[in-house]
């Protein structure tokens, strides 16, 4: 439609151009033509042939004969002059005479700079128009949320810490009375997929009040001014109903810490845009009853002057599930399916550490593998496939490509994984080893149930390693180490993820003692190299007594891989059985 348009706009120039050069023509032609002398004018009056003259200042005069001849002549500018023509019975006008061929022209022209100009104005509207647009905030209220707390299985503890909130919304007057300042902010942080813009619905839902839900990337924009433009629309869109909640996910998009060195001393997009919510933040009235809640995945990231009592003042973590919470989200996800003999106490002891997303998550797969077989209900089967889909990928089908010696490779792989947990991690339970490669570029993987605790200490983070490593080990003393493979990349990256933590965050090594690097600016080169060169030593010992263990059980290690290899797949059971 806009290509269209820009086409229309050259018909006005063509037609203005060709005008020009018309009317230049004309005017060249004419003056060589049509002209007598003003001797033969006088004759012409005096045998009574003239109609009208046409009498102006110019240096010549036309005239037009009863015959509708036109011709000029030189004009006498004599006072007289208009007198005598009178006398003798002619017509005299005081303006020009244009002809309709020399004025067609001039309309022409006329109109199409006339075209052009309203051309221009529509366009420099649209271009406004336009600019506005990028102005405007996408945000609509949310009314009758159908989230209440009801809707959340689990988090107990956030859902008590923004109960006096739903009270404030319902009753601000009620913590007036008293003299009580709401917090006007609060964040909502922890690890992601935890509900936190479901908990945030579920206080407008419980309240009563509208919601208005952005993301922190909606105040992003090129434009310099457009981010605190869209702030302040937000809030004013709040304040228009009384009683909202704002909601703005991903805060950390806008809300990270300033350094000051962004264009000049931090007047950049960014910055106005986090000024304009801060501003805003401090310019409403506790009695209002706006409540602005944010989440982030990372809460040491964002500025203080955001965390600051005034403003988003009270921070409320939403964690992970624990056990007991699992159990009741995976039974409210059940709650309108068609299941069978599933034990959902278990699947929650299964399932550490996965967040209330990637509950749904398995679930929903779960429901996707009984539809796919046409199965009448949802079963273990479906739940246990799912559960591997979950944290490995789909299994690939075909499978003739793969080498025997590839296959003895993973086998013995897997089985050093598997034998190290056994052995040093006893009360994590093993669920499943494979060596069918899986979607993920996985040629195997060994599934191990972790416990569920608050911390996790030093001796834990090394038996997880010697884990990690079993893999590798177990590669070297059955092929030699010349013929080690790349199948330990995975391993190793965290491996060294988790000994870099050790070292520099977590206090437990001895070239930073008790520092954090993170803390700690413009270290030197050797002192990078003496934490390099502990964590190598950490990982090497751990190594060699990975490589003890599977020696002094190396049978073990073979049978483990001789079952893989003609199984392909073995369980807890099986594992329990040829380990013990």
């Amino acid at each position: 439609m806009n290509k269209l348009k820009n086409k229309y706009i050259f018909i006005p120039i063509i037609t203005c151009v060709l005008s020009i050069i018309i009317i230049i023509i004309t005017n060249s032609t004419h003056a060589n033509q049509g002209f007598k002398p003003y001797v033969e004018f006088l004759n012409d009056v005096n045998q009574k042939n003239i109609s009208t003259v046409y009498y102006t200042n110019s240096p010549k005069l036309k005239v037009r004969l009863k015959d509708e001849t036109i011709y000029e002549t030189d004009n006498p500018r004599n006072d007289k002059f208009k007198e005598n023509l009178l006398k003798q019975g002619i017509k005299v006008s005081e303006q020009s005479y244009v002809s309709p061929f020399e004025a067609i022209p001039f309309v022409v022209l006329g109109g199409s700079i006339i075209s052009l100009i309203i051309m221009a104005l529509k366009s420099s509207k649209i271009t406004s128009k336009g600019l506005r647009s990028v102005d405007s905030l996408d945000a609509s209220a949310v009314e009758d949320s159908k989230y209440t707390f009801e809707s959340i299985a689990g988090n107990e503890e956030a859902k008590e810490s923004v109960n006096d909130i739903v009270d404030f919304l319902k009753n601000p007057q009620k913590y007036s009375a008293y003299g009580a300042r709401m917090p006007k902010g609060i964040i909502l942080y922890g690890e992601p997929g935890t509900g936190k813009t479901l908990l945030a619905k579920s206080v407008a839902g419980e309240a009563g009040v509208p919601f208005y839900a952005v993301s922190g990337s909606d105040f992003i924009q090129v434009y310099v001014g457009v981010g605190a433009s869209r702030i302040r629309q937000l809030f004013k869109k709040a304040k228009s109903h009384g009683r909202a909640v704002i909601f703005i996910d991903e805060i950390d998009a806008i809300g990270k810490k300033r350094d000051g060195k962004a264009n000049g001393g931090g007047s950049d997009e960014r910055d106005q845009t986090l000024n304009a919510l801060l501003t805003e933040m401090s310019g409403f009235n506790e009695d209002e009853g706006i409540v602005v809640m944010a989440a982030t995945n990372r809460l040491d990231m964002l500025d203080p002057a955001l965390l600051r009592p005034g403003r988003f003042d009270r921070h409320i973590e939403v964690s992970l599930p624990d056990i007991a919470a699992r159990e009741k989200i995976l039974s409210l996800h059940l709650k309108n399916k068609p299941v069978q003999n599933i034990n959902v106490k278990e699947l929650a002891q299964k399932t550490s550490l996965f967040s209330g997303a990637k509950l749904e998550y398995l679930v929903n797969e779960a429901a996707i593998l009984a539809c796919k077989s046409n199965s009448k209900f949802i079963d273990n089967q479906h739940f246990d496939k799912a559960y591997s889909i979950v944290l490995a990928g789909y299994e690939k089908l075909n499978r003739d490509h793969i080498k025997e010696m590839d296959k003895t490779i993973t086998a013995y792989h897997e089985a050093g994984h598997a034998l190290i947990s056994a052995k040093v991690l006893p009360q994590e339970k093993i669920s499943k080893v494979t060596i069918i490669p899986s979607t993920n570029g996985a040629g195997g993987y060994t599934i191990s149930i972790p416990q569920e605790q608050m911390y996790q200490n030093k001796d834990y983070l090394e038996k997880r390693i010697m884990v990690l490593l079993g893999g590798r080990a177990a590669e070297e003393i059955i092929f030699g180490k010349e013929n080690i493979t790349t199948g330990a990349y995975s391993d190793l990256k965290h491996t060294t993820n988790i000994v870099k933590n050790m070292v520099t965050s977590y206090g437990m090594g001895k070239s930073l003692g008790l520092l954090t690097l993170t803390e700690l600016a413009n270290l030197s080169t050797d002192d990078n190299q003496d934490i390099v060169k502990e964590c190598k030593n950490i990982v090497d010992n751990l190594y060699l007594k990975v490589k003890d263990i599977l020696l002094n059980d190396k049978e073990v290690l073979q049978k483990l891989s001789n079952n893989l290899l003609e199984k392909e797949t073995l369980f807890d059971t099986d594992i329990e059985e040829i380990v013990h």
